[in-house]
């Protein structure tokens, strides 16, 4: 049977990889100093992770595949996820981690903004991949992360501690957009697979018994994380996936309004709205118009 391991303090990692707690709250250290973690196992995280792989990474697997890419590759990891660890016997891993309790953000910038760094919840095949300079910006952070975990802790520590990461993390923020920018032929035929998919969905007639689309939906059907889905969208079109959803719903129902054999009920109905009220304040709130006073103007 696989063994699950709890780690729910930033000590117990530190004793899994074989290195000194210098703060109970934070560790940053380079892995080609440690051990590999133990093997065939999943383990449940209740910390913040961020790892700088070097080499083939091989060590951990999150989502539906192996963190295994070159050199410079950066993943991120929120509390509740878990990973696992298969390796080969005579693994040894490279690159630099930092991991972090949530209470060390708590009152901080930091901790009210970590909700917005969507990638703690890409899958892993959305990795980061850093050029050589974007690497040295943030092995460079990681290093002044380590000098003050190696001074005394003084009532200027918390703060900057949490401001060094939260520069890091905004650093990984212009990376991913970078990356987004570097792919705009993936990106585009992803586009256009959403869009495809948005027609196909409203298409059917299943979609009275379905229901409104979510973008977890979609996400999934084009096998992306809905963070990243989410992201990747919004770099491309400035419109999130679910104001695309409601602009498709929108011009469909304004197609259908013109159609007076049928009732407001009836088109809401079609186009999935459980109630009918929900689909007279979508309608109003993108048009200035109810849908009656819509079909009014025809």
């Amino acid at each position: 049977m696989e063994h699950i391991i709890k780690v729910e303090k930033v000590s117990q990692y530190n004793d899994l990889k074989g290195i000194e707690t210098q703060h109970p709250l934070i560790s940053v250290f380079d892995n080609s100093n440690t051990k590999a973690l133990p093997n065939n196992c999943r383990m449940h995280l209740e910390l913040y992770a961020v790892f700088l792989k070097g080499g083939k990474c091989g060590e951990l697997k999150y989502g539906r595949n192996n963190y295994d890419y070159d050199d410079g590759t950066m993943v991120f990891i929120a509390p509740g996820q878990v990973i696992e660890v298969n390796n080969k016997d005579d693994y040894q891993p490279t690159g630099m981690a930092l991991l972090f309790h949530p209470d060390l953000i708590k009152g901080t910038s930091l901790g009210k903004q970590i909700s917005h760094y969507s990638f703690f919840s890409y899958d892993s095949f959305e990795a980061l991949h850093l050029s050589l300079k974007e690497q040295q910006i943030i092995i460079d952070l990681l290093h002044k992360l380590e000098y003050e975990l190696s001074q005394s802790i003084d009532k200027h520590s918390k703060s900057i501690i949490s401001n060094n990461i939260e520069l890091m993390l905004n650093y990984c923020v212009r990376f991913y957009d970078r990356q987004f920018i570097t792919r705009e032929n993936i990106n585009t035929d992803i586009l256009s697979k959403f869009e495809n998919l948005l027609k196909e969905y409203f298409a059917t007639e299943s979609v009275q018994e379905t229901g409104l689309p979510s973008v977890g939906y979609f996400a999934d059907c084009l096998h992306l994380s809905p963070n990243y889905f989410g992201d990747l969208i919004k770099k491309e079109t400035g419109k999130t996936p679910q104001e695309h959803i409601q602009l498709k719903l929108i011009n469909l129902a304004k197609e259908r309004i013109f159609d007076t054999d049928k009732s407001i009920s009836q088109i809401a109905f079609e186009l999935g709205f459980r109630y009918p009220q929900h689909f007279n304040r979508m309608f109003k709130k993108n048009t200035g118009y109810t849908p009656n006073e819509y079909r009014s103007l025809n």
